[in-house]
């Protein structure tokens, strides 16, 4: 059976993206479609922030993109040895807040120590940042996409908790968005699922989904990575077979596999 991920491939050259392998694990071939493309903005700013820890209580991250923002103002030498020689040390004396395990390996990478991650989305995170920090302590600094949602500012906002939000990327559709899925449709058919990685994988591609399968759309299952994509396919009015438990590929693949084979679902083969 075929599943469509409409997700980037994953960044480092070290064998197979986890997605694919895992739900091969369970007998399901995947294909990747990357559906989004990133635009880095602010990132003098984000520097010049990140230059001075003194003035914050901390580090917030729910994207592996804001990461690579900073991972490109490190690529500048004299950024690069003021943070290896300081900076990063002053960082790591307050918390590093992250959704998920993706983003806490790329903060592991800059040389911080992730806390959360285990939380797996941006409500989750709220509660575990509202049940450490104080109110009215001294901001976090919350590097983020245009597109954020309100959900982590709004929690730490009722509790009083400051958080400074930095916007570092713009978030467009790839260019090859179109063509790729009426040339993966043409090729390999309809797929069994679908998995949606973002909300904005929603907006760019549900539409063309729904076109390409025609009349068989209803036999496709619609999955989601988690609440907020889900939340943004159930708005377009479609229904969600199934929401990975945390967004990591084993919790993806067998939400997936169950709601495939709803009177078998007891783990790979």
């Amino acid at each position: 059976m075929k599943v469509l991920l409409l997700k980037d491939p994953k960044d480092k050259d070290s064998g197979p993206d986890p997605y694919i392998k895992e739900l091969g694990s369970y007998s399901l071939e995947a294909t990747l479609i990357p559906v989004l493309s990133f635009e880095f903005t602010s990132l003098d700013s984000l520097f010049e922030k990140l230059s001075h820890p003194e003035c914050y209580g901390g580090l917030v991250f729910t994207s592996p993109r804001a990461l690579e923002a900073i991972k490109i103002c490190l690529k500048e030498k004299s950024k690069k040895e003021a943070w290896s020689k300081s900076l990063k040390q002053m960082w790591n004396i307050k918390p590093t807040y992250v959704v998920g395990k993706a983003t806490a390996s790329l903060v592991e990478e800059i040389g911080l120590v992730p806390e959360g991650e285990k939380a797996g989305n941006a409500e989750k995170l709220a509660e575990y940042i509202c049940s450490r920090e104080k109110p009215n302590s001294s901001a976090l600094l919350f590097p983020c996409g245009a597109l954020k949602r309100e959900v982590l500012p709004t929690a730490l906002r009722e509790k009083g908790i400051p958080l400074e939000s930095l916007t570092v990327y713009q978030t467009a559709q790839h260019p090859d968005l179109q063509e790729s899925l009426s040339s993966y449709f043409s090729q390999q058919g309809v797929p069994a699922s679908v998995v949606f990685f973002s909300p904005s994988g929603v907006k760019f591609c549900l539409q063309h989904i729904q076109k390409l399968s025609g009349d068989l759309i209803d036999q496709v299952k619609l999955a989601a990575i988690g609440p907020s994509t889900a939340e943004a396919l159930r708005g377009a009015g479609v229904t969600v077979s199934c929401t990975a438990g945390s967004p990591t590929p084993q919790e993806l693949a067998a939400a997936i596999h169950t709601a495939l084979h709803p009177h078998n679902c007891c783990g790979p083969p």
